[in-house]
């Protein structure tokens, strides 16, 4: 069920602390801690704390905390004192999602390509 933690998510054992990560931030509804394979100077990622297996099912069961995430994402970007970033979601495995729980990546710290990749 959306929302729901799942036994086989990283990112819902990260959130239940079963799993270490260099938490940034927490709010009620968000974590946000940094990536372990960093692909810029800061790869920080923001994730709601229900599980929702991407973005787009996050935004469609539940624009609320999608909006916190984007919130947190900013809040991110100025504890690190960050001008400048790019916030990524990548949604089904063509994208290049591997962890099959909504997060989005900030990264900065370095001047950023476009297009990406």
């Amino acid at each position: 069920m959306a929302g729901e933690p799942q036994d086989d998510c990283l990112f819902c054992k990260i959130v239940a602390g079963n799993v270490p990560a260099t938490v940034v931030r927490e709010t009620d509804t968000t974590l946000a801690f940094r990536d372990i394979n960093p692909q810029a100077p800061t790869h920080v990622l923001v994730i709601p704390k229900a599980h929702h297996p991407n973005a787009a099912a996050l935004a469609a069961a539940d624009p609320a905390l999608t909006a916190d995430v984007l919130t947190a994402a900013q809040a991110v970007a100025d504890v690190e004192k960050l001008d400048s970033y790019r916030l990524v979601f990548n949604t089904g495995a063509g994208a290049g999602q591997t962890v099959f729980h909504a997060h989005a990546h900030v990264l900065g710290g370095r001047g950023l390509q476009w297009p990406p990749g």
